[in-house]
């Protein structure tokens, strides 16, 4: 990865730390990553808040915020972001609701599968790299419709 390239920047929040110590490994051997780990869904929003980041995976059960809860506050301090959540509870009902009321990019049973875990975050960290481009083309057609805007203007002003 040349120094120009952006490292993707993923943050994980389990209040395991088995969990978050397995998944910080396994991804720091496997992948370019940047892992942000933390035990605690509000100092993960805080860093959240202050940092741009790529892709958020989280814990469903947690004792100071469910991940419902934690990614739906996400979703307001960074919409575009694909959401993730982790649950060892095979309830269907709950991941409807999750994919309704945060947006859920994905539902990931515990225990996981390695492989399907890269090819959800590489697909996650694709469509967030997909929609910062878009939002790059917008700004710049945007830019370039201003910029005709005023030529327009000028020479309506040059012939009447």
């Amino acid at each position: 990865m040349t120094p120009d390239e952006h490292k993707p920047k993923i943050v994980i929040v389990d209040d395991e730390e088995m969990v978050l110590t397995s998944l910080k490994s396994f991804l720091d051997l496997e992948t370019e990553y940047h892992v942000e780990s933390f035990k605690n869904p509000l100092e993960a929003l805080e860093f959240i808040k202050a940092n741009d980041i790529d892709l958020v995976v989280s814990d469903y059960l947690m004792p100071e915020m469910d991940g419902i809860s934690f990614l739906g506050e996400v979703r307001h301090v960074r919409p575009d972001v694909p959401r993730i959540i982790l649950t060892g509870y095979a309830d269907k009902e709950n991941a409807i609701k999750a994919i309704n009321e945060v947006g859920l990019f994905q539902y990931i049973e515990k225990p996981w599968d390695n492989d399907d875990l890269l090819i959800i975050l590489r697909n996650g960290l694709e469509r967030s790299r997909l929609l910062k481009k878009l939002q790059e083309k917008i700004q710049e057609i945007n830019s370039a419709y201003d910029e005709l805007q005023g030529m327009h203007k000028q020479i309506l002003k040059t012939f009447i």
